[in-house]
């Protein structure tokens, strides 16, 4: 729902908010007053493009913002999530036009493109009056409409759900074979490198291992020389640590027998006279286990030697070069299997393809059976409003095959399909006696489109779809009994959409939930657009303007009256 409407500066507007309601809001007002600015404003919003001379004289730039309701409206909140939009239950959807001619857009105060905007629009709103916004002269809505007409949406999900499988599969496949000559090229070097990475077949953390193992034996004359040094200086050397330390404690020993306050020395010497005697073990035991193994020290070599040599080849670590050994194992298996993979792959595709097949002829079957009941009804309809000798028809073509390798099997024929099946749906009429029906995007006028949306959205009401719809020319060409006709089906319509018509009958203009004028008005030296919700009084003045024209007579109250089922 459109909650409200704010616009400054553009064109003769200065500035206005409205507040929109749901039901059928209705917008009167007198030629020239501003109501087709109104409703280019709304087609702002919508996506129209717009030139710097809508900005109002002396204004910088001129604003146009709406305020959406889009609670539960799942395709708009997808559609904000997707581009990283905020969301919540209020959309706020604004247009900037500066005089200079940049334009900027807003989706909750995120700026956006304008083709977002566009996007976000077709989802909200259908306007009848300009013909960008009507759904119906966009072709890939008809088969849209169908599909809700035979309430086919959980087969059609269940379509694209497989059909996105298929996609998959068919996507793999294309990228194998676009492989298998590169990979079959480089088999015999990828052959040749990994078994010389074999040959060497590094471990991981091996090379800090036999760096430190190398350390070791490169300098073992010297830890041997050195721990020999220090077991002696400890222990077994003559006047050694170890001897001293017991000459101490045996000192120690006689003072405490004189003075018993220093025993606890003598318990700390003994302590270090332990230790000592731990670390000149464990030097002995070291020293005895140090070998000089020159073939060793050889062979630690000449493995880091081939590390090395593998690391410039094939990266800066050993664990690059690991990485790449099962780069090229798994590139090599690829190729080594290539015919069982590619048969495995296209079986998936065929089977996928009939399941798409059967699901899809399931879709146009469906379609097929609800056509023509939408023909009578439509038909009768566009009768009761005023187009007597319509000719509606649905036109259910197949998809051709355009591609040899992308095809549903269907019967075990190759058939075309697209997003929604196999079909391509178009609506054709004729409005005149006589006439063959043609294509109704180029056939039927501005007041019989929304005439003919009206027929559609009052037989499909209880769809949400496009949740607003807005109508500006639904009078044109039509008066009396016609009218009240158009006006009661708007009424009931707007009991599942939120409508808003500008018209300038009565018998329409009197229906309305809410009732809106749009007046001009001199300010200063100019004049400027206005709108304004009327109460119960004011828009029995209104209807009855439309019937007796500006002077206001007591017949056209009473009129106004009865139209409004409003009694004295």
């Amino acid at each position: 729902m459109l909650k409200s409407l704010y616009i400054k500066d553009y064109a003769l507007i200065e500035e206005i908010e409205i507040e929109f309601h749901g039901g059928l809001n209705i917008i009167t007002g007198e030629t020239g007053a501003g109501k087709s600015i109104l409703i280019d404003a709304m087609g702002l919003l919508l996506g129209d493009r717009a030139s710097s001379e809508v900005v109002r004289k002396g204004a910088a730039k001129s604003i146009v913002e709406g305020i959406f309701d889009v609670k539960g409206h799942q395709k708009v909140i997808d559609l904000l999530i997707e581009n990283d939009i905020d969301s919540n239950d209020d959309l706020i959807v604004r247009r900037e036009i500066s005089v200079k001619g940049t334009n900027r857009c807003f989706l909750n105060d995120t700026p956006v493109s304008l083709a977002l905007i566009k996007d976000v629009g077709n989802y909200l709103v259908d306007l009848h009056g300009q013909h960008e916004h009507q759904s119906l002269l966009r072709v890939s809505t008809h088969i849209e409409l169908i599909d809700e007409f035979a309430g086919n949406e959980t087969l059609l999900n269940n379509y694209k759900q497989k059909l996105t499988l298929l996609k998959s599969e068919i996507s793999n496949y294309k990228e194998l074979v676009s492989k298998e000559d590169a990979l079959k090229e480089k088999y015999e070097l990828y052959s040749f490198q990994l078994k010389e990475i074999n040959e060497v077949d590094p471990q991981p953390d091996e090379e800090e291992a036999l760096e430190k193992e190398l350390n070791l034996l490169e300098n073992s004359e010297q830890l041997i020389e050195l721990s020999e040094e220090i077991y002696n200086q400890l222990y077994e050397e003559e006047n050694s640590v170890h001897d001293r330390i017991n000459y101490i404690k045996n000192r120690i020993g006689e003072l405490t027998k004189i003075d018993p306050s220093v025993a606890d020395k003598l318990n700390e010497i003994e302590s270090a006279s332990i230790i000592i005697g731990e670390i000149s073990n464990f030097f002995r035991s070291y020293k005895d286990k140090i070998d000089i193994d020159p073939e060793r020290l050889e062979e630690v070599r000449q493995r880091l030697s081939a590390f090395k040599l593998l690391k410039k080849k094939y990266g800066g670590s050993i664990q690059t070069v690991l990485e790449y050994r099962d780069k090229i194992g798994a590139e090599i298996e690829t190729t080594e299997n290539f015919s069982a993979r590619k048969e495995e792959l296209l079986k998936k595709i065929e089977a996928l393809r009939i399941e798409c097949g059967k699901l899809a002829l399931e879709l146009s079957e469906s379609r097929k059976k609800v056509v023509p009941g939408v023909k009578k009804e439509i038909e009768r309809a566009l009768k009761y409003l005023g187009i007597p000798n319509s000719n509606f028809q649905v036109k259910i073509e197949r998809e051709e095959t355009q591609d040899k390798e992308d095809y549903l099997l269907i019967d075990s024929k190759k058939t075309g399909y697209n997003e929604r099946g196999i079909d391509k749906i178009e609506f054709y009429i004729s409005t005149n006696l006589g006439e063959d029906p043609k294509p109704l995007t180029k056939v039927a006028s501005g007041g019989e489109i929304s005439r003919i949306m009206l027929a559609l959205k009052s037989i499909l009401a209880k769809s949400e779809r496009l949740p607003i719809l807005i109508f500006d020319e639904i009078d044109t060409g039509i008066s009396g009994s016609v009218a009240q006709k158009v006006g009661l089906a708007l009424k009931e319509l707007a009991s599942s959409h939120q409508i808003i018509a500008i018209t300038h009958l009565p018998q329409i203009a009197g229906l309305a939930d809410y009732h809106y004028a749009v007046e001009k008005k001199k300010s200063g030296n100019r004049i400027i657009s206005t709108i304004r919700i009327l109460n119960d009084e004011e828009k029995v003045r209104e209807v009855a303007k439309l019937i007796s024209g500006e002077e206001i007579t007591e017949a056209a109250l009473d009129g106004a009256r009865e139209l409004m089922k409003i009694k004295n």
